[in-house]
């Protein structure tokens, strides 16, 4: 199961990063890339995590081969693991590309981007985010040892501070009441589920 989990989260990476920057910069000119973040600064504190928490999905199936023993041993969990992560792969590129110019990893204050609520994001608001949390839930079941559940524990981490304290007082910035409508009905990560208050 490690080295079906290895190539499972290399290949969703080479999907999420290189193909989608790779796509997004022939479509309209700029790679979508805003890794900048102030040392210390909310953002940066949010970025961190989430560079830990890939490190953590790489060592864990590394981990996993070289003998750390699993938290648990199941069969199950292994098959679903390998369908949530299946799901991902389809998933990724799809609520990307629904995205369309508007798509980013990271936040720049001072851009304009249009508001997406259609597609996934007519279910969730975060539906990239949402499949984040799932790729390492998925990886915990393939290799289900402690470096994989520290993953999970810094990719949650990192979405929350990420979507909670940049991206939605972004949103609430530059769409105001639109943006507030829109996450007045739609669920933050799961449909229906962290609604905003009208």
């Amino acid at each position: 199961m490690a080295w079906i989990a290895l190539a499972y989260f290399t290949a969703l990476l080479v999907i999420a990063f290189g193909v989608q920057s790779w796509r997004h910069r022939r479509r309209t000119g700029d790679s979508g890339l805003r890794m900048d973040a102030a040392p210390g600064s909310v953002q940066w504190w949010g970025k961190a995590a989430f560079a830990a928490a890939l490190v953590a999905g790489f060592a864990a199936p590394v981990a996993a081969l070289l003998g750390m023993p699993a938290l648990f041993d199941s069969g199950a969990a292994s098959a679903a693991g390998i369908a949530i992560l299946t799901l991902a792969l389809a998933a990724v590129p799809l609520a990307q590309g629904s995205m369309r110019s508007s798509w980013r990893v990271g936040v720049d204050s001072g851009e304009h981007t249009d508001l997406v609520t259609d597609g996934p994001f007519r279910l969730v608001r975060n539906a990239i985010f949402s499949i984040v949390a799932a790729v390492f839930a998925g990886m915990l079941l393939l290799v289900p040892n402690p470096v994989a559940a520290l993953g999970l524990v810094l990719a949650v981490a990192a979405v929350q501070i990420q979507v909670r304290l940049v991206e939605e007082p972004y949103l609430l910035d530059t769409h105001g009441g639109a943006y507030r409508d829109y996450a007045a009905r739609t669920g933050r990560f799961v449909p229906l589920v962290g609604r905003l208050r009208p």
